[in-house]
């Protein structure tokens, strides 16, 4: 899951069997966007991003990984956790895909923050440009 640090919009996610490498340059090449505009972002520094450091670091951005820096994204992981995550179960991939849709699609058009002056993650953004 990658997070907008401007309004807190989860902008793109992948699923797959395993965290690793590939599934996070899958995720990366998934967003819509120019990732050049983007200096960098932040990670808990998984196992994902050991073997592909150098790789991410040079064809795509500069990661780093101090959690302090990244309240928002904990946050969306918390909350993506506690709602949606540990209450249900998915029997299939496809399943947590389908489900996961909906949720994002909540999260981001329907799901109100106290810090966005009572605004969802994309009604702020619009309201800001």
């Amino acid at each position: 899951i990658f997070v907008d640090q401007f309004n807190g919009e989860i902008i793109v996610v992948s699923t797959g069997g395993h965290k690793s490498v590939e599934l996070v340059i899958r995720t990366l090449s998934s967003i819509k966007g120019n990732l050049h505009c983007v200096s960098m972002f932040h990670t808990d520094s998984g196992k994902e991003f050991d073997n592909g450091e150098q790789r991410l670091d040079t064809a795509i951005i500069e990661y780093q990984g101090f959690p302090y820096d990244n309240a928002i994204a904990e946050s969306t992981f918390k909350a993506l956790k506690t709602e949606f995550i540990y209450p249900n179960h998915f029997r299939t991939l496809d399943e947590l895909n389908l489900q996961l849709s909906d949720y994002i699609n909540w999260f981001n058009n329907h799901r109100i923050y106290c810090s966005f002056n009572y605004q969802t993650p994309v009604s702020y953004k619009l309201s800001t440009t």
